[in-house]
C-alpha cells in the first residue's frame, strides 16, 4: 500500500538537506510513496516580505526578489554542477513567472495576491527536488498540487472540495503508482497549495503542508502518513522554552487534535481529521535520525493522560469588550462579536465572559485587529494588551502550574477537567 511522506522547510533548507531527504526516500523507495514537500527553509517568510514591498511600492522590492532567487540558485548550483541539467531551465521559468507577476500592480485583494505569489516557494522547491531525485536514479514524477487539490475561493484558507479532490488525486496518481513495477515509485508534489475550478491558486493555511499530506493520504487510502521533522517526535513541551522535555511515543487522534488546537506546532491543526476518517496511522519522525521510532498517532491510546503537556504561544493579544451602556453581554452582542471575528479571519485561542464584558486572546495581527475595531468600536468600549503569552497545560497538576507561573503577572485564567490556560505578561 501507498505511504505518504511530508518534508517541511527545515528538511530541505540547503543542498545537504536535499541530499538527506533523497537518502530517506531511497531507503523507503521499494514501497509506493507520495512525497509532499514545503518551500525551502524560510522562503515563505521571504515571499511574504516581497508581497509587503509590492503592496507598499517599496523600492527594495527588486532586492527582496533577488534574495529569493539567489538563495535557490545557490542550492541548485551545489546539487547540479552541470549547468546543462534541465532544472536550470525549469527554475528560471518559475523565477521569470514570479518576476512577471510582480511587474504588474497588485489586485488590492491582499489575500488573493498572497496565494498567487507565495505558492512559488513550493513550486520552486519541488522542481529542484524532482530534478535531484531523477539524478539519483529514483523513479519520481512531479505532480502539480494546484491541479489535484480542489478548493473554494477562500484565499489563504482554501476549503477543500473533498469529492472533486478524491477524483482528481485518484485519476492522476493511481495510474502512475499502480502501473508496471509498482515498487520504487515516488509521486512528488507540493504542500500548502491547491487550486480553484477557475484555475486560481489557493493556500490551505500557514504551515499547511501537513494538511496537504493528510488530504493525499485520505484520497489514496494510504497505509501510513509520516511527517519528517527536526525533532524526535511530539514532545510534551517545546525544548526551546522548557527543560527536561520528553517524547510522547504514542497518543490518540483525540489528544493530537487537542494539542494542535491549543497551538502545538509540530502538526498542523487540520491534519488529524482526514486521517481519523480513514483510520490512517500518523507518525512524526526525525529526518536527522530516521531510524528512531518517533511518535505514533492512532485511534486510541492509554497513554494520553499520563503526563502534562505544555504549549506556549507568544505574541498574543488580549482584547476585552464592554457594552457602552453597561448592560449585560447578551446573545445578540456575542453574535455581533463572533460575526466580526469571522469577517476578519481572527481565530480565538481563549475566551471568557463575565456579566458585562467578553474577553478574547488571539495571535497578534495589527491589520486584522484594526479591521475588527473599525467594525465593533461603535457599539462596544474596548481595551487590549499586546505582546502577551498564552500558556496551555493539558493534564495539568498544581505543582506544574506553580512552576510555570512562578509569580508572573496573570491577566486571565481558565480551567477545565483536562486543560488549564493562562494569559500572562512576557518576562525577560
Amino acid at each position: 500500500m501507498t505511504k505518504v511522506f511530508k518534508f517541511g522547510g527545515a528538511s530541505v533548507k540547503d543542498a545537504d538537506s536535499v541530499r538527506n531527504v533523497a537518502k530517506i526516500i531511497r531507503q523507503y523507495a521499494p514501497e509506493k510513496l507520495v512525497v509532499v514537500v514545503s518551500a525551502m527553509g524560510k522562503t515563505t517568510n521571504a515571499l511574504e516580505k516581497v508581497l509587503t514591498a509590492w503592496y507598499e511600492n517599496d523600492e527594495r522590492l527588486s532586492v527582496y526578489i533577488q534574495e529569493v532567487i539567489a538563495y535557490h540558485q545557490e542550492i541548485i548550483s551545489e546539487l547540479f554542477p552541470e549547468r546543462t541539467n534541465p532544472v536550470y531551465f525549469n527554475t528560471d521559468m518559475l523565477f521569470g513567472e514570479m518576476e512577471g507577476h510582480l511587474s504588474t500592480p497588485p489586485s488590492l485583494n491582499y489575500d488573493f495576491d498572497y496565494d498567487q505569489l507565495v505558492c512559488f516557494g513550493e513550486l520552486i522547491s519541488t522542481t529542484i527536488i524532482s530534478g535531484y531525485l531523477a539524478n539519483e536514479g529514483i523513479n519520481c514524477r512531479l505532480f502539480d498540487a494546484r491541479e489535484l487539490i480542489r478548493t473554494d475561493e477562500t484565499w489563504r484558507e482554501g476549503k477543500v472540495d473533498w469529492q472533486s479532490t478524491q477524483k482528481l488525486v485518484e485519476s492522476a496518481l493511481s495510474p502512475f503508482l499502480e502501473s508496471g513495477d509498482t515498487s520504487k515509485k515516488v509521486a512528488l508534489t507540493q504542500g500548502f497549495i491547491g487550486g480553484t475550478a477557475k484555475g486560481a491558486t489557493t493556500t490551505l493555511g500557514r504551515e499547511g503542508s501537513d494538511y496537504t499530506a493528510a488530504i493525499f493520504a485520505h484520497a489514496l487510502n494510504a497505509a501510513k502518513m509520516v511527517v519528517w521533522k527536526d525533532v524526535p517526535g511530539i514532545l510534551n513541551a517545546d525544548p526551546k522554552f522548557f527543560e527536561n522535555t520528553f517524547l510522547l511515543d504514542h497518543i490518540s487522534y483525540r489528544e493530537a487534535i487537542e494539542l494542535t488546537y491549543y497551538g502545538a506546532s509540530v502538526i498542523h491543526p487540520k491534519t488529524i481529521k482526514p486521517l481519523q476518517n480513514k483510520g490512517i496511522t500518523l507518525c512524526v519522525k526525525s529526518f536527522l535520525n530516521p531510524d528512531a521510532p518517533g511518535t505514533r498517532i492512532e485511534p486510541v491510546s492509554e497513554d494520553d493522560d499520563k503526563t502534562a503537556s505544555i504549549i506556549l504561544k507568544s505574541d498574543q493579544t488580549l482584547l476585552s469588550f464592554r457594552v457602552k451602556d453597561f448592560s449585560f453581554i447578551a446573545e445578540n452582542n456575542l453574535s455581533d462579536i463572533f460575526g466580526a471575528l469571522a469577517q476578519c479571519g481572527i481565530r480565538i485561542n481563549m475566551m471568557q465572559q463575565s456579566a458585562i464584558s467578553f474577553s478574547i486572546c488571539f495571535d497578534q495581527n495589527n491589520r486584522k485587529m484594526d479591521q475588527l475595531l473599525r467594525i465593533l468600536g461603535g457599539k462596544f468600549d474596548y481595551r487590549y494588551n499586546t505582546g502577551l503569552q498564552l500558556i496551555t497545560v493539558r493534564h495539568y497538576d498544581q505543582p506544574t502550574i506553580n512552576k510555570l507561573l512562578n509569580g508572573r503577572p496573570l491577566l486571565l485564567e481558565q480551567r477545565s477537567r483536562q486543560t488549564a490556560q493562562f494569559v500572562v505578561k512576557k518576562t525577560n
